[in-house]
C-alpha cells in the first residue's frame, strides 16, 4: 500500500525521517519542469523500471513523485506488489511541488 500526501506533507517527512528516498520517476527530458533536490530518479516509463526498482532497499521509505502524480501513483502500485512497505505519492507531482515552493 502506499498513501497519497500533498506538497507540504511531502516535505514534512523529506525533512524528518532519516531513512527517506526522493523518487523522481519522470524521464531526463522532464527535468527543465523542475525537480526536487537530493531525488533518485528512476523513468516509470524505461524498459529496465522494475530492475532498477528491485536494487532498492525495501526497509527504506520512498517519497515518489512524476509531473502530474499520474505516473507515481502507477510506480508506487508497482512497488507495493514488489513488497516496498513505506510508500508516500505527491499528489499533483512537481507542477503541486513547485506551486507549494512559490508559497513558501
Amino acid at each position: 500500500m502506499f498513501e497519497n500526501i500533498n506538497a507540504q506533507r511531502f516535505e514534512e517527512l523529506m525533512q524528518s525521517l532519516d531513512n527517506a528516498v526522493v523518487l523522481d520517476v519522470r524521464s531526463v527530458a522532464e527535468l527543465a519542469e523542475g525537480s526536487i533536490e537530493g531525488h533518485v530518479m528512476i523513468n516509470y516509463n524505461a524498459p529496465d523500471f522494475y530492475g532498477e526498482i528491485d536494487e532498492l532497499d525495501r526497509d527504506k521509505t520512498y517519497l515518489v513523485y512524476c509531473r502530474s502524480g499520474n505516473r507515481s501513483m502507477r510506480a508506487c502500485m508497482d512497488m507495493s506488489d514488489e513488497g516496498f512497505e513505506k510508500l508516500f505519492n505527491l499528489e499533483g507531482g512537481i507542477q503541486a511541488w513547485n506551486a507549494h515552493k512559490e508559497k513558501n
